[in-house]
């Protein structure tokens, strides 16, 4: 990092630097919703960047990226820094390079979308509607397959894990501690407890698909009802009585429940439309 700051003889002025950087060079840090890990270096931070810039929608698929010396100029950064970003989006199935044709932004189909920094940039552009709906619906099929095999084959170490979340959440459901992350942390035990690295994998997309409903507006972010803990505990009980139907059928409706709160929410969020006012017949005498 330090050598590509020297060449480009400044740091990017978009990335704000940490109060305890090391003593061999700046740490970079900025809003990252899921982590509060630094930036380890200029090229993370600019894949962060211009990730974000592409899932948000500023470059469309098809759209080709600025000249590369523009880019580099705009941003005050090496062409090292610049093409080792370039190679982690495309690694990620966003861009795509060419010799004498430039960089273009591919189309979402072939976007590594389950990429748990791809999650993470969608979640920082702001999720579209659709995109938390397609999350839930995953969700939706994932998870209460999982819960059953939870049931069915966790260990008592992983089941304790979602136990621990469940009582973090029962404390926090007042607002005194971190709801959120207890919520997040109870889904992903349950896929951890299947024991199966795969599925575990799976625990970004229940993180952006939670966080991001609880920025649009959802309810229960701040605070947790008692019939909405009892649904969480409902899985619990089930889980610890390794009872892998019931496990399923209440993770399935506990899902179903929390799909409507997204609708409803994403509904007071969409602008109302005022209907046409009538035209007024003339009367005629």
């Amino acid at each position: 990092m330090k050598k590509s700051v020297a060449k480009s003889g400044a740091r990017p002025r978009p990335v704000p630097v940490s109060r305890h950087s090391p003593a061999n060079g700046p740490t970079l840090r900025a809003n990252r919703p899921l982590t509060t890990e630094p930036f380890r270096s200029i090229h993370d931070y600019l894949s962060h960047k211009l990730g974000r810039e592409i899932v948000s929608g500023q470059y469309r698929p098809g759209d080709q990226l600025p000249n590369e010396i523009d880019l580099r100029d705009q941003l005050s950064v090496s062409r090292a820094a610049l093409r080792e970003a370039y190679r982690v989006l495309t690694a990620k199935g966003l861009i795509t390079s060419r010799q004498n044709v430039g960089t273009r932004v591919r189309p979402r189909s072939e976007w590594n979308m389950l990429d748990p920094e791809v999650l993470l940039w969608h979640l920082d552009a702001g999720p579209s509607e659709e995109f938390l709906v397609n999350l839930f619906d995953l969700r939706r099929i994932v998870e209460p397959a999982a819960a059953e095999r939870a049931a069915r084959v966790g260990a008592r170490r992983a089941i304790d894990e979602i136990n621990t979340a469940y009582d973090d959440m029962a404390r926090s459901k007042d607002g005194a501690g971190d709801l959120v992350g207890a919520d997040v942390r109870f889904h992903r035990a349950i896929l951890a407890a299947t024991h199966n690295p795969l599925i575990g994998t799976l625990g970004a997309l229940i993180q952006t698909a939670l966080v991001g409903s609880f920025r649009m507006g959802w309810p229960s972010a701040a605070r947790m009802s008692d019939v909405r803990l009892r649904e969480h505990r409902v899985i619990l009980d089930a889980i610890l009585a390794h009872d892998g139907d019931a496990a399923r059928e209440r993770m399935t409706a506990l899902l179903e429940v929390s799909m409507n709160d997204v609708r409803r929410a994403l509904a007071r969020k969409r602008p109302t439309q005022t209907p046409p006012a009538r035209q007024q017949r003339s009367s005629r005498s």
